[in-house]
């Protein structure tokens, strides 16, 4: 039976190794602690010292009391509202842990080292940041006193590996069978935008889908923080960049989407269209760019073609050049929602169509179904887009209402 495990390195201790490694500009490795220590004539055991380096590099370049939440696998946002209040989301809502900070002064000096570590200026003066840290993580912060209290600290976890399309009828995102008229949607390239609420699963759907995409063809993906995971061989991935602090320096996402169309994509996926790049996106799908997609933030489908509106409008597109371009670039809305028990699922797939007045607007196709999506009145005209792609043979996959 193994005997208790040793306590961990002291407060003093640690303080007095980080004085030194500061005085001597050296990373807090287990050789440098090592040195460290014998230069103040303590000798420790080789797990002490390397229990102080790891708890050093911890607080000085990793997350601290933070890191073994965002080490679990099931986790995919970290949110700190107060010292004491840690939130994290596996998959089924907002869970309080039991880890806490020593004071808000430490949540702040945490942000602000993350902050530091993805180039990010984080202080009074500028007391908000978003940012991308090294290993894809999405770090958002805002200081006090904008944050009233105690610094607010949300991390998105990114993982290394998309889930699969069969992974996400498993977790019951996509309904039994409802693979199918995904996977025929990517084999018809049709041209799709996913929507839904923060934290609904957009991103994770688009990655599963764009990995379905043939290996011959080649994926450019434009995106504001890049998140996108797809599992392909041919992936060119773009990432925005902010000014510096000479106000330099800007990428925005319509310049990504203008350099996209110049690198011969035979799918142009823009991560979210939030901005005056739906005007060069919606241009590019009208001239032979079939397949591409993205996803865009929107209370329903319904509000899609309004939300579309609403950005091209502000990019100086007027309203009927917008919808004639959308009836002509557009196919199909994927809208995912996130129910009460926290579970992320298709809510609906609608196809496009214009009325009367020349407006686009959504027409459902499917809805969620618990044993399969079921037929709405725009199925036919989905149906029609999947062309070949699609057979209703040997499949229940998508049933009538």
């Amino acid at each position: 039976m193994a005997g208790p495990s040793a306590p961990g390195p002291s407060v003093p201790l640690l303080d007095s190794v980080r004085q030194w490694l500061a005085e001597h500009g050296a990373e807090p490795t287990p050789a440098r602690v090592a040195q460290a220590l014998r230069e103040q004539g303590r000798v420790l055991g080789d797990a002490e010292v390397l229990g102080t380096a790891e708890r050093l590099r911890s607080e000085l370049v990793g997350s601290g009391p933070l890191e073994p939440l965002l080490a679990d696998p099931s986790v995919t946002d970290v949110l700190v509202s107060a010292p004491d209040r840690v939130w994290v989301d596996r998959g089924g809502g907002l869970e309080l842990t039991s880890v806490a900070f020593a004071d808000a002064g430490a949540v702040r000096r945490l942000a602000q080292r993350l902050a530091a570590v993805a180039g990010r200026r984080l202080d009074d003066a500028r007391p908000w940041v978003d940012a991308r840290l090294p290993d894809g993580t999405r770090l958002h912060a805002v200081l006090p006193p904008v944050a009233v209290g105690c610094t607010c600290l949300a991390l998105r976890v990114v993982r290394p590996r998309a889930f699969t399309l069969d992974e996400l009828v498993t977790a019951g995102t996509v309904p039994p069978g409802g693979d199918r008229v995904l996977r025929a949607m990517l084999r018809a390239r049709l041209s799709f935008l996913i929507s839904g609420g923060t934290g609904s699963g957009k991103t994770s759907l688009l990655s599963a889908l764009l990995g379905l995409v043939g290996p011959g063809e080649r994926i450019v993906l434009a995106e504001d923080s890049a998140e996108l995971r797809p599992d392909h061989p041919h992936v060119v991935r773009l990432e925005t960049r902010p000014a510096n602090q000479e106000g330099a320096g800007l990428v925005t996402l319509e310049d990504l989407v203008r350099q996209a169309l110049r690198m011969r994509p035979d799918r142009l996926v823009v991560g979210e269209v939030r901005g005056a790049e739906v005007v060069h996106l919606l241009a590019a799908l009208n001239t032979g760019h079939e397949g591409g997609c993205g996803t865009v933030h929107a209370n329903a489908a319904a509000d899609v073609p309004a939300r579309l509106e609403a950005l091209g409008t502000a990019a100086g597109l007027d309203r009927a050049a917008l919808h004639s371009q959308l009836a002509a670039a557009l196919s199909v809305v994927l809208h995912l929602v996130r129910d009460r028990s926290g579970r992320r699922r298709i809510a609906e797939v609608r196809v496009l169509e214009r009325d009367p007045t020349g407006l686009v607007r959504t027409v459902p196709a499917v809805r969620w179904g618990a044993r399969g999506f079921v037929r709405e009145r725009g199925w036919e005209r989905l149906r029609e887009l999947l062309g070949d792609e699609w057979s209703d043979e040997g499949t229940e996959g998508a049933r009538h209402g």
